[in-house]
């Protein structure tokens, strides 16, 4: 079965990019407006949690519920939960929402995926979550995986579309190797994919990659080029440890240490800009080289944290820990910056660094390790440069925004 992605809702999204950058229309709004067809007289079932909001903050469960003629039957919830309040992995139990009274179900509990008896009643899927536009992330792959389930269940599946919050236009890193697809990298996909959900699911389903019936409702007043801070939609934490916008853009990078046995600044103020160990004691050296290294658009300090009870290196008091703080968004390269912070940190520490099993899930590949333990990490993304290059002119046909805003 094949996208039905008509050359009708590639006009419309183009045409629906005219507006100011600072009034972005969420998908969820844009549906309800000019795309109701989709719904009307029909029973829903909506994947989502609380990143689907309207611009005034209305929740998109509440929308869907409140509109005439659609008939809001079952949620399903994602990794973190419906309210997006559990912690990374911890396990979502199905319930009811409190303020409708339907019942929801999750998708990261004993199932990823909506089972065929929960699609049983329905007549149309949606999807409406903020991502952070980074493969290692489980929503978009959510996402996918749910999109094949009502495939095979012959229900329609409807993306609501929202920004790459990280620019639509910029992509780094390798691309997924499939022999380490997981559930935080299910396809070959570049590690910053520089797409929005809608065009990732586009992607997807073109290159058949995923065999979906699925259709994207696209935002009014978007360009690929905006950051998340210039579309005017009020910024919600995606997940608990994504806290603002500079920590989705290190993400990508840094993300790598969650493979280590280094703390990746979970349990304190900062996570994913704040990087430590006890045995990091030489913090204040570590920063200077990684200043010295010439990556653009980040400045790198020692400091100290305490993490919290339950995290890595946490409740034992204070710990050295570098923090990167980006000087200049437009320029900083987030996976140059953490494969070059995992470099100089093993290359300073090669007896007390230990990698975890899962470093080679959140690379996609057996590459990464390899690289920082011989000393070739400028080799290797030099090789990534390329894959990224390869993996943008591969998505070309399936963007549905100008790159830059045209204007009002």
């Amino acid at each position: 079965m094949r996208s039905v992605l008509t050359r009708a809702v590639m006009v419309a999204a183009f045409a629906a990019s005219a507006g100011s950058a600072q009034k972005v229309t969420p998908g969820i709004e844009v549906l309800l407006s000019d795309s109701i067809h989709l719904v009307r007289g029909k029973r829903v079932g909506l994947i989502t949690n609380h990143s689907g909001r309207a611009r005034d903050g209305t929740s998109s469960i509440d929308l869907l519920f409140r509109a005439p003629g659609v008939k809001l039957v079952v949620l399903f919830a994602p990794e973190h939960g419906i309210r997006g309040e559990a912690e990374a992995g911890a396990r979502v139990e199905s319930a009811v929402d409190p303020a409708t009274g339907v019942p929801v179900h999750s998708l990261y509990g004993d199932t990823r995926v909506p089972r065929a008896e929960d699609l049983a009643g329905i007549d149309v899927l949606l999807y409406d979550i903020q991502d952070v536009g980074a493969r290692v992330y489980t929503y978009e792959w959510t996402m996918a995986l749910s999109a094949a389930a009502a495939a095979r269940a012959r229900v329609p599946f409807v993306v609501l579309d929202r920004p790459d919050p990280i620019r639509a236009d910029r992509v780094e890193g390798n691309i997924l190797e499939p022999a380490f697809s997981s559930f935080v990298g299910q396809y070959p996909v570049a590690l910053r994919y520089g797409l929005t959900p809608g065009e990732l699911m586009r992607f997807l389903v073109g290159t058949r990659l995923v065999d979906a019936n699925a259709t994207v409702v696209p935002m009014k007043g978007y360009a690929r080029s905006l950051w998340y801070d210039e579309t005017g939609l009020p910024w919600r934490n995606p997940s608990p440890n994504i806290r603002h916008l500079d920590a989705a853009l290190l993400y990508p990078g840094t993300v790598f240490f969650e493979g280590t046995n280094l703390s990746e600044g979970r349990g304190t103020d900062a996570p994913f800009q704040l990087i430590g160990a006890p045995w990091l004691r030489d913090a204040a050296e570590v920063a200077a080289e990684l200043n010295a290294a010439g990556l653009e658009g980040v400045r790198f300090e020692a400091v100290t944290r305490e993490i919290a009870t339950g995290q890595k290196h946490g409740g034992i008091g204070p710990v050295p820990m570098i923090r990167a703080t980006v000087t200049d968004r437009e320029r900083v390269r987030p996976v140059r910056v953490g494969v070059t912070m995992l470099a100089v940190i093993y290359r300073r520490h090669v007896s007390q660094f230990a990698w975890r099993p899962s470093l080679e899930r959140l690379a996609g590949t057996a590459g990464l390790r390899a690289a920082v333990e011989q000393g070739t990490t400028n080799a290797l993304l030099a090789r990534w440069d390329s894959d990224a290059v390869k993996f943008e002119d591969s998505t070309r046909p399936y963007w549905l925004y100008p790159t830059n805003h045209p204007g009002p």
